[in-house]
């Protein structure tokens, strides 16, 4: 399954919601918001590193750079543009979005 979470992770906990809930082996894309969960030293760092050993996780470069931050993308979170975005999605058989 791919996650789609949109909100930043210093605002709201719906990236912690999914982290808890969502099955292992799945991935996670971030878009919108979400994408400071994947840069270095932001305070939900810890928990994405946590969750890379059980989820690819995924961030929308669209989104990372406008805000400033498609320099900063941790270790092990690989990006991708919107065609990425797109196979990510045909690539699963389902998809939820986290709102």
């Amino acid at each position: 399954m791919l996650h789609i979470v949109n909100k930043s992770p210093l605002q709201r906990t719906t990236l912690e919601s999914c982290l808890r809930v969502a099955a292992p082996g799945g991935a996670i894309l971030l878009i919108e918001d979400a994408v400071y969960a994947a840069t270095k030293g932001n305070e939900a760092e810890g928990k994405l590193r946590d969750a890379l050993s059980r989820f690819k996780v995924y961030a929308l470069v669209p989104d990372l750079e406008a805000r400033g931050m498609g320099d900063r993308v941790m270790d092990g979170v690989s990006t991708v543009d919107y065609g990425g975005f797109v196979d990510l999605v045909a690539e699963h058989k389902n998809c939820q979005s986290w709102l």
